[in-house]
């Protein structure tokens, strides 16, 4: 089967799209190129047969680990199982790319809120920075909304770890929190004790996003402009 799945991505690989994406993302290993809805209708289609899928080894290329993580996010298993699946495929993220799309295909952490919270919860304090990231990025892909706000925003003030990518998504998070309940998250940004390089990527999101407009918008412009200042 892997043999057989690695010949169907080079059929659907394109050459221009790889030079372009590789760029976007280092540490990604060997890309074929191959584009997004592409890997997604694989994955379905894998999905109906995915334990025999799951039980060979992942190869190596950008492609194939992406793939798997789709797999792992759509097709239909008990919780339990797909939760060992999610623990076996963290080690395997090694780039924003695959963390990112990984974790917003794991729907089923809407439905069953608990569950992946207590779950995701260890991995924000994990020594290995795309673990961590796959944490925050759970949050603010399923959990930054009003009932979970609060808990979001004190589990992003507990991460510490130094990487980039980590102190990236937690800028993102914020801003996700912030489009969300702009007074709730900018009352909390006022003690949340964030490093300088993370407050700064979370002004830029929030400064960026269409979404928010009028005095949520400009009461973040000032702040920037203050700290520039001092």
């Amino acid at each position: 089967m892997r043999e057989t799945i690695r010949q169907r991505l080079y059929a659907l690989a394109e050459d221009s799209y790889r030079d372009f994406s590789s760029a976007l993302v280092p540490g990604c290993g060997t890309m074929l190129g191959v584009r997004l809805p592409k890997l997604r209708a694989l994955a379905k289609e894998l999905a109906g047969q995915y334990e025999a899928y799951l039980a060979e080894p992942c190869g190596e290329l950008f492609e194939e680990v992406m793939l798997r993580g789709m797999v792992i996010g759509c097709m239909k298993c008990p919780t339990e199982q797909r939760l060992q699946y999610i623990r076996d495929f963290i080690p395997r993220i090694d780039n924003w790319s695959v963390c990112d799309s990984f974790c917003c295909g794991l729907k089923e952490a809407k439905k069953k809120p608990e569950v992946y919270w207590d779950f995701i919860l260890p991995y924000l304090h994990s020594e290995q920075e795309f673990a961590v990231r796959f944490g925050v990025v759970m949050l603010l892909a399923h959990f930054a909304r009003s009932s979970w706000l609060p808990e979001v925003l004190e589990q992003l003030r507990q991460v510490t770890h130094p990487g980039y990518y980590v102190k990236m998504a937690v800028g993102w998070a914020v801003s996700v929190c912030y489009i969300h309940d702009a007074d709730v998250t900018w009352s909390w940004m006022q003690t949340a004790g964030l490093d300088e390089e993370t407050q700064r990527m979370a002004w830029q999101k929030i400064l960026d996003s269409r979404r928010v407009t009028g005095e949520n918008r400009e009461r973040i412009r000032r702040l920037r402009e203050q700290r520039k200042r001092t």
